[in-house]
Formats: C-alpha cells, sequence, structure tokens
C-alpha cells in the first residue's frame, strides 16, 4: 500500500510538471497588451472602435479625411487587422510613439510598417504610403503566419529613456528585452585565450588588433597569408599555443548580453510563460535571443527600438539652431523643411555628403556622383541600389542609364505602371510582389509569401513552376516574357531591397544634407557630439574648414561640455567640446564648464579641482592660453607639477587650498614655447584633431617637389593617367565582394578633400603592410572614371612620415630615390617563415547569406569608420591595426 501511494505522488508530481507548449505556454497564438492597457474599453469590439477613431483623427490631422483611395486603402487595413485581432498591436505601438514625442525625443518608423496608412494616419509612420507606392501586404497580410514587425528609430543617446517609458507605461509583468548570444571570433578569442595563458594585457591587445574582424578558425592562415601581417607572423613562435587555442575557440558561445534594440511587449502573462532574468542595468531580459522571439512561436510583440546616433546628431542641431536664433525648427514639417531643397541637392550631386546619414560612405558617395539625385525619391532608389543584391544584378548602371536618359525597357506593357519610376529596372520588393500578382493573377499578399520563398533554395522550384504555369494561363505572356521576368525575379528577388525601408531611411538622409546646407555649423555640432556615421571627428573638422565652419579650439572659459555653435566674424562657428579632451570624467568636465569663467590656473586648480594629467593635457592643447600672460605652456605645465606637490604635501586636516595666495611662481621660466609639430602632436594624442593647423601642411613642400597630386585637382586628371597622391587613412575596408576576391579599399584625407583608393589582390605583396601600419600614406597609382569622381587603383605605397624623414636627412633626391624603389618587402611564405598554417585559403570564398555575396575569408564587416588611422602617437604612426 505504501509503494501504491508513493507511486501515485510520483505519477501526480509527474502530472504537475508537464508542460503543453500551446495550453500552457501559449504558444501558436499572439499576446497582446489587454485592451485597458492602451486605452481602450474591455468590451468586444472596443479595441477596434478606439483603432478606427485614432486613424480617422488622424487621417483629418493629415488632411487625408477626403481623399478617396486614402480612406480606401485605410478601410482595407483596419478590415485585416480586425480579422487577424491585431487591435492592440498598433494601439500599443502608437502609444509608445505619443509617449516617446512627449519626452521630447526625435522617433521615426522604419521598415515594411512605414507601408501602412493605418500607421501613417497614427503618426507611427511619416511618409504617405501611396504617394511612394510602398505595400500594406509587404508588412501584414492574412497569408503571414509570423507577426507584423515594426522598428522604430530613436536618439540613441535617450534610448534607454524610452525603455523606460514603456516600462512605466504597460508594467514589468508586460515588458522584457531580448537577450543576445555573442559567439567568439579572432579578436575575441586572441584576448581570452591570451589572457588565459598570462600573456601580458599589452601584448594581447597589440596581437589582438593586428586581425582584421574574421573567423576565429582562421587565425593562422590569416597570420601566414595576409601582409600586413608580416611583422606578427615573424614572432609567431614567441606565443607558443596562442594560435592553436584561439582556433578552438571559434564560434563558441562567449557570453549572453542584452539586445541593443529588442522589446517585448505582451499581456500580463508573459511571466507566466517565458524565462525572464535580471541585467546589471535593471532591466528584465527573456532567456531567448532575438530570432528565437520572431520565429519560435511565442507570440510576443517584439519592437525594435534602434539607437540612432543621427537622430540624435539632428536633435543636437536643432537644439544648437534654438539656442544661437530662436528659430523653433521642425524637420519633420514640410513647412519648415522641404525634402526637395534645390540646395540641398546640389549638395548631394557634388557628393559632399560627409556628415549625412545613409549616403557619406566612399560607396555611397561614388554611386551618387554617377546618379546626380533630383529628388527625394532618387535618394530613396539610390538608398536601395546600395545593396549587394542589386550591385551583384548589375541594377545600378542600369538604373542610372534610365535615369540619365536611356531608353526603359520594360518586357510587357502590363509591367509599365509597376516600373515607370524606375526606368523599367526592378530595386524594391514591392516591384516584385506587384509583378507577381499581375502576372499570375494572385492577390499581394500571395505575391509576398512567394517573395519570400525566393530565399530558400528549397523552395525556389516550386515557386517558379507555379510563376510560369500561372503566368502561361493568362496567355497574355509568350514563354520569352515568362523567361525574362523569371531570370529577374530569381536573381534580384531574394536579395532585393524593401521601398518602405528605403522611403524611411532616405528623408532622414535628406534631412541632414539639408542641415549641412543650410545650418552647416549646427549639423557639424551634432555628428561631432554624437559620432553618427563611419568618419572620424578630424575629418569631420576638416570638412568643416572646407565649407567655411570656423573650428575653435578647446577653451576652460569658452568651451562646454558639448560642442557648440558660436557666432564669430566669419559667421556661425564651431567650438570644440570640452568632453573631446582625452581621459576626461564626465563630472570632472562638468565641473571645469560649470565653473567658468577662470583668471588663473591657480583659479582653475582650486575652484574646479581637475585631475593633474587633465591639467596637463588642457594646458598642451592651448584651452588655458587666455589664462597665461606672458607664461609658456611649459610654464603652466611646471606651475600644474608645483600645485600638485603642494595640494599632496598637506595633511589631511588642513581642508581646500585657501581662495587666493601666491602658491606658485608666476614668472615665465625662460622655457621655450612649444614647436609647431609639438603643438600638432598634443592635438592629435589628447583629441585626436588637428586644429590649429592642419597634419598634411608640414608635407606641402615636399608634395610639390614629388609632384603630387591633391584631392581637388584630381578631378582634373584623364583616366589611365599615373598619378601620386598622398593623405592621412581615414578609412579601411576589405567588404564582400560578389567576386569573393579581396580588395583593400581606402579614402585618404589631404585637407583639401577625399582621395578613394583600391588595392586589388595583385598589388597586395607590395601595398597591404604599409597600408594597414600607415597613418600617412603616399600612393601611386592610376586614375579611373566613375562618372565625375576619380579614383586611384594603387599600385605602390609608400609611409608618408619616412619619406619625409629621407627628405629632411638626405635631402629631395632621397625621396625621390626612395620612391623609385619597387621591391617588395618578403611575406612570411617567402622568408620562409615557421608560422604559415598547414594549407592556405586555397582560393575558398564564404556565403554571406543576408548580403547575398561571395565573402573572402578576410573580408572585414566592421564598419570602417573603425579602421582609420590612430594617429594619437608621435610622428603620427599608426600602431600596426589591421582593423
Amino acid at each position: 500500500e505504501r509503494a501504491a501511494a508513493l507511486l501515485a505522488e510520483t505519477g501526480a508530481t509527474a502530472d504537475s510538471c508537464r508542460v503543453d507548449p500551446q495550453a500552457d505556454l501559449g504558444m501558436g497564438r499572439p499576446h497582446f497588451p489587454e485592451p485597458e492597457a492602451v486605452g481602450a474599453g474591455t468590451g468586444p469590439g472596443d479595441a477596434m472602435r478606439l483603432l478606427r477613431q485614432r486613424c480617422e483623427a488622424g487621417m483629418n490631422a493629415r488632411g487625408l479625411d477626403h481623399d478617396e483611395r486614402a480612406a480606401a486603402q485605410l478601410e482595407y487595413e483596419l478590415g485585416v487587422i480586425g480579422r487577424l485581432g491585431y487591435e492592440g498591436y498598433f494601439l500599443a505601438v502608437a502609444q509608445v510613439v505619443a509617449d516617446v514625442r512627449s519626452m521630447g525625443i526625435r522617433v521615426a518608423a522604419r521598415g515594411s510598417g512605414a507601408g501602412s496608412m493605418v500607421n501613417h494616419s497614427l503618426f507611427v509612420a511619416t511618409a504617405n504610403p501611396l504617394s511612394h507606392r510602398l505595400l500594406f501586404e509587404r508588412f501584414l497580410s492574412e497569408r503571414r503566419t509570423s507577426l507584423p514587425d515594426i522598428d522604430l528609430d530613436v536618439e540613441s543617446a535617450r534610448r534607454l529613456e524610452v525603455y523606460d517609458k514603456i516600462i512605466e507605461r504597460f508594467g514589468r509583468s508586460r515588458v522584457a528585452v531580448t537577450g543576445m548570444p555573442e559567439t567568439y571570433r579572432a579578436r575575441h578569442a586572441l584576448r581570452d585565450t591570451g589572457l588565459a595563458l598570462g600573456m601580458p594585457p599589452q601584448q594581447i591587445a597589440e596581437i589582438a588588433k593586428a586581425f582584421p574582424h574574421i573567423r576565429a578558425r582562421d587565425i593562422r592562415s590569416a597570420l601566414a597569408e595576409l601582409p600586413e601581417l608580416r611583422d606578427l607572423a615573424a614572432r609567431a613562435d614567441e606565443f607558443g599555443p596562442l594560435w592553436e587555442l584561439a582556433e578552438g575557440l571559434d564560434g563558441l558561445p562567449r557570453g549572453y548580453a542584452m539586445h541593443p534594440c529588442g522589446v517585448i511587449l505582451s499581456n500580463t502573462t508573459l511571466l507566466d510563460r517565458v524565462p525572464v532574468q535580471p541585467t546589471p542595468g535593471g532591466y528584465p531580459m527573456v532567456q531567448a535571443d532575438k530570432e528565437d522571439v520572431e520565429l519560435g512561436g511565442y507570440g510576443l510583440l517584439k519592437l525594435d527600438v534602434l539607437g540612432v546616433r543621427m537622430q540624435s546628431a539632428m536633435a543636437h542641431a536643432v537644439a544648437e539652431i534654438r539656442r544661437t536664433t530662436g528659430r523653433q525648427l521642425d524637420l519633420d514639417s514640410p513647412d519648415h523643411v522641404d525634402l526637395n531643397d534645390q540646395k540641398t541637392f546640389e549638395l548631394i550631386r557634388a557628393a559632399d555628403c560627409l556628415g549625412c546619414f545613409q549616403i557619406e560612405s566612399p560607396g555611397q558617395l561614388d554611386l551618387i556622383s554617377r546618379l546626380q539625385p533630383r529628388h527625394l525619391q532618387d535618394i530613396i532608389a539610390d538608398i536601395s541600389l546600395f545593396r549587394p543584391g542589386p550591385v551583384a544584378g548589375g541594377m545600378p548602371a542600369k538604373f542610372i542609364a534610365a535615369r540619365h536618359g536611356g531608353t526603359p525597357h520594360y518586357p510587357h506593357p502590363d509591367l509599365v505602371p509597376i516600373l515607370d519610376d524606375t526606368g523599367g529596372v526592378v530595386i524594391w520588393h514591392e516591384q516584385i510582389i506587384a509583378i507577381l500578382s499581375r502576372m499570375t493573377g494572385c492577390d499581394r499578399a500571395a505575391g509576398d509569401v512567394a517573395r519570400r520563398a525566393l530565399a530558400n533554395p528549397d523552395r525556389l522550384p516550386a515557386v517558379e513552376a507555379w510563376f510560369r504555369q500561372a503566368a502561361a494561363a493568362s496567355t497574355r505572356y509568350t514563354p520569352e516574357v515568362i523567361d525574362e521576368v523569371w531570370s529577374v525575379i530569381k536573381e534580384f528577388g531574394a536579395y532585393g531591397f524593401c521601398r518602405a525601408h528605403a522611403v524611411a531611411f532616405a528623408v532622414p538622409a535628406v534631412q541632414s544634407a539639408w542641415l549641412k546646407a543650410h545650418h552647416p555649423a549646427a549639423l557639424y555640432a551634432g555628428v561631432l557630439e554624437h559620432d553618427p556615421g563611419m568618419w572620424d571627428a578630424r575629418v569631420l573638422v576638416a570638412d568643416a574648414r572646407r565649407h567655411g565652419v570656423p573650428v575653435l579650439p578647446v577653451d576652460v572659459n569658452e568651451s562646454d561640455t558639448a560642442y557648440r555653435v558660436v557666432e564669430t566674424g566669419q559667421g556661425w562657428g564651431l567650438r570644440l567640446s570640452m568632453s573631446a579632451v582625452k581621459g576626461i570624467g564626465e563630472d570632472e568636465a562638468t565641473r571645469l564648464a560649470g565653473s567658468r569663467p577662470y583668471s588663473s590656473l591657480q583659479d582653475l586648480w582650486q575652484r574646479a579641482r581637475p585631475a593633474l594629467p587633465t591639467v596637463q593635457r588642457l594646458i598642451r592643447i592651448g584651452a588655458l592660453d587666455t589664462l597665461r600672460g606672458t607664461l609658456t605652456r611649459r610654464d603652466l605645465l611646471l606651475q600644474a607639477a608645483e600645485l600638485h606637490r603642494h595640494q599632496r604635501g598637506r595633511s589631511a586636516g588642513e581642508g581646500q587650498l585657501p581662495i587666493g595666495g601666491e602658491l606658485v611662481t608666476t614668472t615665465p621660466s625662460g622655457l621655450p614655447e612649444m614647436t609647431g609639430r609639438e603643438t600638432l602632436d598634443a592635438e592629435l594624442e589628447v583629441l585626436s584633431i588637428d586644429v590649429t593647423h592642419h597634419l598634411m601642411d608640414h608635407h606641402h613642400r615636399l608634395l610639390r617637389e614629388l609632384g603630387a597630386t591633391d584631392a581637388a585637382h584630381l578631378a582634373a586628371l584623364h583616366p589611365g593617367q599615373k598619378v601620386l597622391v598622398a593623405g592621412v587613412r581615414a578609412s579601411t575596408q576589405t567588404p564582400p565582394i560578389p567576386s569573393g576576391k579581396r580588395i583593400i579599399f581606402v579614402t585618404l584625407e589631404d585637407g583639401s578633400g577625399l582621395v578613394d583608393l583600391a588595392f586589388f589582390e595583385d598589388s597586395h605583396d607590395r601595398c597591404a603592410h604599409t597600408v594597414f601600419h600607415s597613418g600617412l600614406l603616399l600612393v601611386r597609382g592610376t586614375v579611373t572614371a566613375r562618372g565625375p569622381r576619380r579614383t586611384v587603383v594603387g599600385e605602390q605605397a609608400w609611409d608618408l612620415d619616412q619619406v619625409a624623414i629621407a627628405r629632411r636627412d638626405h635631402g629631395p633626391q632621397a625621396a625621390l630615390d626612395l620612391l623609385g624603389t619597387t621591391t617588395p618587402a618578403p611575406t612570411p611564405a617567402e622568408s620562409g617563415s615557421s608560422s604559415r598554417a598547414p594549407s592556405g585559403t586555397g582560393g575558398r570564398t564564404l556565403t554571406d547569406g543576408t548580403a547575398g555575396a561571395r565573402l573572402h575569408p578576410y573580408a572585414d564587416l566592421q564598419p570602417a569608420g573603425t579602421r582609420s588611422a590612430d594617429l594619437r602617437r608621435l610622428g603620427h604612426r599608426s600602431p600596426g591595426s589591421a582593423g
């Protein structure tokens, strides 16, 4: 009897532990916030009634209440939403957007959700979907099994405030953030393995930074094959098993972190259905990553709240305009900002886009210069074309040809209404959906299902068979037309771009360009404050000077904790921020800015209480020049050391330094002033910006002797001409390209503009090591034409500092002799280094499933801005980082 009772108890315990995924976890059905959480009643139909009221009010506010097409589209969308039961989803998202705007934070929807009239009427999406031929079915339909997805761009500096507001609005029982697994790649694998082996941290950092951002399994192959790792490969045996052990970590989990944008909104049963853990910042995080949440059938509303630095930069620019002029500018109002403004598009057509959202990279500048955009629709097309899928299909060249007067080609007259705004060229997902719907007779929802299947090789044959059969059944299309259209759909459909997404990107792109055209100082203040793009601060400062914006140095009596617009005799200028000083903390910068003005170094020391290294850096860059009188900066450095010794020598009971009294020597010591080269070195070390004069100014005479051409005069050269160019390495990229080869793209900045370089594989043995290890480059190459722009194909590269030293020590002929040397240094393979991997890459390539391109094993997918030269060391030399 006891055994039977025990068995029954065990069975009952087992039954209580059994979990039914559908009944207990609610998998397979959506779980939105309850109607009362979004302001609706609890009765049947109350949520839809509220959604309809808010949509109709929004249509009135946007002036669309008498637009029959817009009203019909709204009614259609509300019908789909009602049949799916998604009213709570749209009400919740609209509430989040309204809350964010009420906090004074810039917010904009991106992605396919921008194609919804409901979202437009709720002021979630800015653009009218009918004006841009956006399709609701790309976002939501009754044929889709996955939940709709709306991405919100907010100011990056205030993203966590948005999280806090969402939690405050809906409560911790309904809200969580998603997680993100981190796996080992080369750099992290080398760092952690080095620590485990007890290697010095500085040595570990040097090794890890030398590698590009590649798979850990390719460490030894890269060491043997990449010319830029030649020096490290020669010492490889010193590090014992480091390489082999690090390769063994490839792809293994390194940690689990809070995802940077995924927010879950559910009902109050969230904690009963999914495990949630706290993050170090105090946010509840589901124990599932973003992909599991989207595809795992949890039925969770995932809202991507993306912190976009350009939104913060534009908000800062608008705030500076208001502070300096009193003008309250609304970038989203057509009354304030015309998105087809002529002055703005003149700037864009000149490819003068540094600091502008999405259109400032070297590749984009090249495409824009060839495209010559005239209006917002061209920017939408440009952003869509600059993707690996369209590039692989040759779509940019076809679109540019059609854009500049070429005869559009349409496979069939039925496709003219779909493709007439792109000259017969297929660019967007929406066009693929419309083509499938038109030629097969299916609805657009089915067309979107078929479009999604194009990315799956296993489903592709079935889609092709269906398309051919349905198109042939209509008897309107010949086999030749069907063949031609299918070839376009197959080649492009899987890797196309969503037009709604491009519209959402194009609007802030043009807004930032508008600011640059009309309020350049304010835009530069914003981009320097929030660093939204790919270019170093020094490149942006040089660009500001080229646009006539005076750049004023850090000054303890003038600089604030942020970059500010100031009025100067030459117009609106830019004052560098106190926070830009290397090593300064937020509290320290706030004290220094808050205690202004200062009358002397001693006054600053007593009232702001800065650390000695901070004071020394401020003195070296001239931030105290207005306080020094007849003293030199070296005199001020002596005073700072004396103040520091005096403070350390006092007992703890003496309290603060008394105000007044001469505690330091105030007479000149006889030490000479810092030289111009020392001042420049200090600015690069402390600010990473050459403020007083451009870094290349020291080399103008040398470059004239060598016959080098600057960026301003490069456009006058003819394709095929040999040329010498020089400048500061502003970016270095080895991106994936369709051929799978490794091309090193470099951009130099020489004070007059940017020079784009391309080093193909046949030049890597001669050039790669110098390119990755030098901050200043001198390059010989051949001019090629890309529309009005000129690119240089690099053939030989030198460290400009080494050429300058040869000129200084041995005269002009020595520099010319150095340029005549073309024999490259030996590679590890040539020198017989024992660090070679057993076998090389053998020409293998990797598939990049998201981009549709082939990847060289050493293609570096990191943003270009992370690979500019580090110029903070004496002599402006790069520390040897390939990444």
